[in-house]
């Protein structure tokens, strides 16, 4: 059965080309567009889809307000179009910390502007967002942590995440405690829109958070999340860990690529490394997380029925590279207590 898609976007014109780039594969069904939400309010009881593509920008009521109260009211997944631009990744990540499954990226002058590469975007991800489960959206709750943690830059916490990883990300940051070990990050995510999100991070945890430069060292109480246009490794001068972002082509289909960085973790950091996985499609860190506990490195993944997608900790697992499988809330508390255990032994 195809996969029912309603477009929402109040340009005839975006409307008309999302249709025709859906209407690329068989397995999805355009059944109906909408101007505006309160059309599309009518149209998702009238056609029932399986998947909403919405626009941010929209007049009588916003796209994020709309997404809000659906997540209220009718849940369902929904795939964000996205601009560009500085306010339309702001937006886009409010949408996804609201509870959008993804976005795609559109240029904001001239929706034809690298079109294949949209579309086949645009198809993966409505394919990807009808497989997803959606959770009640609750208040996170605050973790406290021991205060007493040791501080030593010889300790480094890796992340990796794709779909879903926003609001993880969200979640395991916002309980780390200021003196804990320096994190790195990779987020699939456009390089327009990862400093936005660092940005968002960082007014909303007590550790900072900010979006990474060459040569940037990875301190203790900082989270550096790579650039979306570059790769990410880290390397190591004397005691301490600094960050070097490279060209190059994308690795297990993406750049930056998750294996990228935790194979420089594996390399550098070793046995004072802990790399953990989230949610995501694909396979992007699996074998770079197996490299790290080859290397004798603490590994977590996302439990399966916290994960939005379970892709990446699944073949993660599968590789022998997993330690432990944690679910969501439970992994900040988990992995500070691995870092205590690493360095007492």
């Amino acid at each position: 059965m195809a996969i029912r898609v309603l477009v929402i976007d109040d340009s005839a014109s975006a409307r008309a080309i999302i249709k025709e780039m859906l209407a690329l594969d068989s397995e999805i069904e355009v059944v109906g567009s909408a101007p505006d939400a309160y059309v599309a309010r009518d149209k998702i009881l009238e056609l029932r889809p399986d998947v909403l593509c919405l626009d941010v920008e929209m007049p009588r009521m916003d796209g994020i307000t709309f997404l809000k109260k659906l997540m209220i009211y009718h849940p369902m997944p929904v795939v964000m179009v996205s601009s560009l631009t500085r306010e339309g990744a702001k937006t886009t990540l409010e949408a996804l910390a609201s509870g959008a499954v993804d976005f795609v990226a559109k240029n904001h002058t001239h929706l034809y502007e690298n079109e294949e590469q949209m579309a086949r975007d645009l198809i993966a991800k409505v394919k990807q967002a009808a497989r997803v489960r959606l959770f009640a959206r609750k208040e996170p709750k605050r973790a406290f942590f021991d205060s007493s943690l040791p501080e030593t830059t010889k300790k480094i916490i890796a992340i990796g995440a794709s779909t879903g990883g926003t609001q993880a990300l969200q979640g395991i940051l916002g309980a780390m405690p200021p003196n804990c070990p320096g994190i790195v990050i990779v987020q699939h995510m456009p390089s327009g829109f990862t400093r936005a999100f660092a940005k968002r991070l960082d007014s909303l945890c007590e550790i900072e958070v900010r979006e990474a430069r060459s040569g940037d060292f990875v301190e203790i109480g900082t989270a550096l999340i790579a650039n979306g246009a570059y790769h990410m490794a880290i390397r190591r001068s004397g005691h301490r860990y600094f960050v070097e972002l490279g060209e190059g082509e994308k690795v297990t289909g993406h750049k930056p690529s998750v294996d990228v960085l935790f194979n420089s973790v594996a390399e550098y950091a070793g046995v004072n490394a802990l790399g953990i996985i989230l949610t995501g499609m694909g396979a992007d860190g699996a074998r770079g997380m197996r490299q790290m506990r080859q290397a004798g490195a603490r590994t977590i993944a996302q439990s399966e029925e916290s994960c939005v997608v379970f892709g990446m900790p699944k073949v993660a697992i599968e590789l022998g590279g997993v330690e432990e499988v944690v679910p969501l809330e439970a992994i900040p508390l988990r992995a500070l207590e691995m870092i205590e255990e690493m360095s007492q032994r």
